[in-house]
């Protein structure tokens, strides 16, 4: 067990803060399955978007997808022209970058975007892949044997999960 402590409340409104400043009504956001797609659907309440909740999943196109196989998680649904759009990725935690990358390729299964920024609650570093957030609400350094989660309770309160792998 770590004691790293993470207030994910707090973290949600610096979040909140950092993409109010870049959003425009023109941007999609599109978030990532699981833990992105929950703050994806406060960050549309907050934001007062009334377009329906974009997810994308990083299943199909994971480079272990041979030894995970298909996640039980939601899978892609894009309700937008990915054509031309402007896109705000969503994400809880940015570690080694293959997620990202595995969504991107998914993204563009559906189309050229104009443009795509990636917002993420928490960078942990240890990249593996050139990948960086273009927002972050904060960074950390954690060990390479945890696993940080990002859990939503049933109240919709979120909270971070540190444990082994």
């Amino acid at each position: 067990m770590s004691s790293l402590t993470l207030d994910a409340q707090a973290l949600y409104k610096d979040l909140l803060a950092s993409i109010v400043n870049i959003y425009r009504p023109e941007y999609q956001l599109v978030g990532v399955t699981s833990g992105g797609v929950w703050l994806a659907e406060k960050l549309h309440k907050d934001l007062n978007i009334s377009s329906p909740i974009n997810v994308i999943s990083s299943s199909m196109h994971r480079d272990d997808f041979a030894h995970r196989g298909m996640m039980a998680s939601m899978q892609t649904k894009i309700n937008f022209d990915v054509n031309e759009a402007h896109i705000i990725l969503v994400d809880d935690v940015l570690y080694t970058g293959r997620t990202i990358r595995a969504v991107i390729n998914e993204l563009y299964d559906f189309g050229r975007p104009a443009s795509v920024k990636l917002a993420v609650m928490v960078d942990r570093g240890g990249r593996e892949l050139p990948v960086q957030a273009d927002i972050c609400a904060t960074k950390v350094t954690l060990a390479s044997h945890l696993n940080l989660d990002l859990i939503q309770g049933d109240d919709g309160v979120f909270s971070f999960n540190v444990e082994e792998r």
